[in-house]
């Protein structure tokens, strides 16, 4: 074989080679695009759009706008067929006419158009505190979606750190190994390098449990099957603005639950006005049709109107201690209502302190502590590299910074759900 021919046949082998590596590094890398990662907006969008018990609470809203138009309907008319006027058997008739008579009746409530207006507002108007129960669990969805995926984000930060200790471990457990022959270690060594692999091994599966429990529950949040893979985004940051001041009527806008409160002060201020139209009477229309057993006598007939006196002592006294105790049940919210905005007012001052005393913390560990830590770590490594030092010293070193950028993450987790919390309480 001449010379050319076993160079192309070595650049073939070559080539042949790099393109196998090539497609092993890529085939991960393949499975991995073909996931999608879903923002925490999306996410969030997914729950307002998707999720079932907030489906539930639009339909409840229309059922009430539907009993409301039910509200207005008037009673049926009564028919009915008997007799008039007629005598027992066995009766002495003194004249033809008194045999009596066969009746017709119809009767006919004719209700207050004003009772069945006011009424047909105050039900609809609780549809409108079930519009606001949706906003409420909405947002406590929302803070759950984000406490799991600030839970999934911390945990894959965890195993980027953990797998890369590893690597720094099996280089000193290779490097045990490569000594031990020369009498320049000892086997024990080997082996606890070996424990620290398999137990950081240990601390990554715990993580992917971590990020398998986020990824379940927020595929059951957005209604979608619970084994559904998705990614999220690693970039996310959440942040925090404090403010300067809590005004008490911005948190009244803000938060859910005075929403509902005042929506249920607006339907019981409904309901009275409801119940003032009832000292307005009613009306019912009664005709009756008297067909006579004596053929001589001629038909007749019986037109009655009625109406209620509703304002009589013994039947006012029902709806107008009702109106009196709704009266005070508003004045009792009224005051609830203003003892829950300053009630958030001083837990929202609070909560923005810890975040910026926890934000300070976490700087200080990450900024200051772990460089410390981590220039002490590469000084032992170079050391043992170099046959300087034993494999006990740089174990104690990879182990107080392993802590310690776990314990970062352990802080970073506190602040985030901190954020997490300070945002539902400020919309709750």
């Amino acid at each position: 074989m001449s010379y050319e021919n076993t160079e192309n046949c070595k650049s073939m082998i070559q080539n042949t080679s790099y393109v196998k590596w090539l497609i092993l590094f890529l085939l991960p890398l393949a499975s991995w695009a073909q996931k999608p990662v879903f923002t925490l907006d999306t996410i969030l969008q997914r729950i307002d759009n998707n999720n079932l018990l907030l489906q539930s609470y639009g339909l409840k809203a229309d059922s009430y706008k539907h009993s409301g138009d039910a509200a207005t309907a008037w009673m049926p008319p009564m028919v009915g067929l008997g007799t008039f006027m007629t005598p027992y058997p066995n009766q002495m008739i003194m004249e033809s006419r008194d045999k009596g008579n066969l009746m017709l009746q119809i009767e006919q409530d004719i209700p207050n158009p004003a009772k069945l207006n006011a009424k047909r507002r105050y039900i609809a108007s609780q549809g409108n505190i079930e519009r606001v129960n949706r906003d409420i669990t909405l947002n406590t969805y929302k803070a759950q979606a984000k406490r799991l995926y600030v839970n999934w984000l911390i945990a894959r930060q965890r195993v980027v750190i953990l797998e890369e200790n590893e690597k720094i471990m099996v280089m000193m457990k290779e490097i045990e190994k490569v000594r031990y022959p020369y009498n320049q270690s000892q086997l024990g060594g080997v082996y606890r390098a070996e424990s620290k692999i398999l137990e950081n091994k240990n601390m990554v599966r715990m993580q992917e449990g971590t990020i398998g429990k986020a990824k379940g529950w927020l595929n059951s949040l957005m209604n979608v099957a619970g084994n559904q893979d998705f990614e999220i985004d690693t970039t996310y940051r959440p942040s925090f603005q404090s403010a300067m001041h809590y005004d008490t009527a911005a948190l009244a806008d803000a938060r859910m639950d005075v929403a509902k409160m005042n929506e249920s002060i607006r339907s019981m201020q409904l309901n009275i006005e409801s119940m003032k139209q009832q000292k307005k009477p009613d009306f019912k229309i009664r005709f009756d049709h008297m067909y006579p057993l004596d053929a001589m006598m001629p038909n007749a007939y019986s037109v009655m109107g009625m109406l209620s006196i509703p304002i009589a002592p013994w039947s006012s006294k029902m709806y107008k201690s009702d109106i009196k105790a709704m009266q005070f049940n508003i004045q009792g919210m009224q005051k609830e209502r203003s003892a829950m905005l300053v009630e958030t007012q001083g837990m929202l001052y609070g909560m923005q302190s810890e975040i910026e005393s926890m934000q300070t913390r976490v700087g200080t560990m990450q900024d200051k502590i772990l460089p410390a830590l981590q220039k002490a770590m590469d000084a032992y490594f170079a050391n043992y590299q170099e046959n300087k030092a034993q494999l006990p010293v740089v174990i104690d070193a990879w182990e107080a910074l392993t802590m310690m950028q776990m314990n970062v993450l352990d802080e970073k987790l506190k602040l985030y759900e901190m954020i997490v919390d300070y945002e539902k309480e400020l919309y709750r």
